[in-house]
């Protein structure tokens, strides 16, 4: 390739696209392993370059917003400010509306968007596009259709939040409507609540309606997101994952690295298990996630045990950031950075233990401890961004599976402003290119362990994979509901009714394959087979540990 080449157009496929079309399901699987084990999802650099403008004005307007306030300055003063519980403050509501206008995370060519590069806002301002309600068969509350009381509503949970990012100072008068309106919003379409990060914004949120313990609330949310995601990384999917995101970093495009890459497999590109220094990066990454964050809440206000616990985490997320991970939350590693150093560096007088506001308590024991335990015992029932399982490879996810051209339907059926991510990736490149890409998903999905219990599930949904389109649940809940961030819960039974309602698809047209997450003490993985027509084809429980030692394509 040229370097133009490189700069504009994804890494080719190391064999023939029209050649694999014809093969079989298990040599399909096998290839697009073994090609993402090396190059992953093969972004070009301008991918890179566009992720990184993003994040410059994330932060500048970061700034900006501060300048509004009494009690903070410009970036020439930031050194006599950065401490301040406001300044933390303007950071997380301005992540919440460049999150809910969805230019955050889930945004741009690595989560499917290319022409538009956001969902988000051109979606929740739409009439008629679909909602994926909390309540699906509640009358009202279950309506899966945008009308104008939604859009209104959204549109005043946007106000609301600019209102706080450019106020002179953040009280509770101005943040009690952000938490109404994001609550009634999550309710009425549990896509937005998401979208927004309503997991941990909604309580860093409600700190600020106790200014006296404002601080101490954020340093028990900062220690919780950590402790939590450490501890859904104790499982056997964690060292997938890590697999995953370094074959797909734009740290290790250069060939130079391919040796490392394939170090991290037992024997590539026959057996592609995680090796042993896989396993130890993984473990390493869980040690640090888990130890920095205990002997931060444990040594408070001694300077040097927090300067070095610091120092680590630091560069843990700056680890993270570098690798672009799938769903791209770069704004949250960057928030994360400014508020560990904020909380435990600048005010290491803040102490949880100080928190007697019976309301603030319960907010954070609701957000802290019962939801990340009920998630991790029963997955079916609560989103893995409110369980805290985060990149741990513990994700439900789902497969459709389109008989012929039958996908087109919902084009004309489904009011969205995103075309199929095929259609939109024809603009920049020939058809032949363009499928070969979006084929790698596939390949993303069976290196994760808990996707390859689809390669047993195909079979049970399906005659022959050359009758069918393949397409991930995320990239249809991206285009169809205008969000996606690896929660399976957006694209299971509540939306295959909506788009069945809409499209009615005749018996076999459509299929779908719906993987829950694995629960932290089986392991178990439990399973669904629709059809869209016909109902329920298949129920049953799969389990990872068995999964362990199979390749991904077997």
């Amino acid at each position: 390739m040229t370097p133009l080449e490189k700069f504009l157009k994804p890494m080719p496929l190391s064999y023939d696209y029209q050649e694999w079309k014809k093969k079989s399901y298990t040599e399909r699987a096998k290839k697009v392993c073994q090609n993402w084990a090396l190059q992953g999802y093969g972004s070009p650099i301008s991918v890179t370059i566009f992720y990184f403008i993003k994040i410059i004005f994330y932060v500048f307007m970061f700034f900006w917003f501060c300048s509004f306030s009494n009690d903070l300055g410009g970036i020439s003063e930031f050194s006599l400010w950065w401490t301040k519980t406001e300044a933390l403050g303007k950071f997380i509501f301005w992540t919440v509306l460049i999150e809910i206008i969805g230019l955050g995370g889930a945004s741009g060519p690595l989560t499917g968007r290319y022409a538009p590069i956001i969902g988000g806002i051109t979606y929740f301002l739409r009439p008629k596009t679909v909602k994926v309600p909390l309540f699906p068969k509640i009358p009202f509350l279950g309506n899966d259709s945008r009308n104008w009381l939604d859009i209104g509503l959204y549109l005043l949970l946007l106000i609301a939040l600019i209102r706080v990012c450019v106020a002179s100072d953040i009280t509770p008068s101005i943040v009690i409507p952000v938490i109404i309106l994001l609550l009634i919003c999550g309710l009425l379409d549990r896509t937005i609540f998401l979208a927004a990060r309503g997991d941990i914004y909604l309580p860093m949120a409600v700190c600020f309606l106790f200014p006296l313990e404002t601080g101490a609330g954020l340093k028990i949310i900062w220690f919780g997101i950590w402790f939590w995601a450490a501890f859904s990384k104790l499982t056997p999917n964690f060292t997938s994952a890590v697999n995953v995101m370094i074959s797909n970093s734009v740290l290790f495009i250069p060939s130079c690295f391919d040796n490392f890459k394939k170090s991290l497999f037992k024997s590539y590109p026959e057996d592609l298990r995680p090796s042993r220094k896989a396993n130890n990066m993984a473990h390493f990454g869980t040690f640090i996630e888990f130890v920095m964050p205990i002997l931060l809440i444990t040594f408070m206000g001694n300077a040097e045990i927090t300067f070095f616990a610091l120092i680590a985490i630091t560069l843990f997320h700056i680890f993270i950031f570098a690798n672009f991970p799938m769903g791209v939350p770069l704004e949250w590693n960057v928030i994360m950075v400014y508020g560990a150093w904020m909380l435990f560096y600048g005010n290491p007088a803040f102490n949880p233990l100080d928190i007697s506001s019976p309301i603030l308590i319960a907010v954070l024991s609701l957000s802290l401890f019962i939801f990340p335990i009920l998630g991790n015992l029963f997955p079916k029932y609560i989103s893995f961004l409110l369980s805290m399982r985060y990149y741990a490879g513990t994700w439900a996810y789902s497969v459709w599976l389109f008989k012929g051209d039958a996908k087109d339907v919902i084009e004309e059926k489904i009011p969205k402003t995103s075309k199929d991510v095929l259609v939109q990736m024809e603009k920049l490149y020939e058809t032949d290119f363009a499928e070969g890409i979006i084929s790698m998903i596939l390949g993303f999905r069976l290196m994760h362990l808990p996707g390859r219990l689809i390669n047993q599930l195909v079979p049970k949904a399906i005659d022959s994979i050359h009758d069918y389109r393949w397409i991930d649940g995320e990239a249809l809940a991206g285009e169809v509901v205008g969000w996606n961030f690896g929660d399976g819960h957006l694209h299971n039974e509540t939306l295959l009714n909506s788009i069945q309602k809409r499209c009615n698809y005749k018996s076999e047209q459509l299929r779908v394959i719906m993987v829950e997450s694995p629960q932290f003490h089986t392991q178990n993985l439990e399973y669904r087979i629709y059809d869209a027509h016909d109902g329920l084809i298949e129920k049953g429980t799969g389990n990872t540990r068995a999964l362990k030692d199979i390749q991904p394509w077997e």
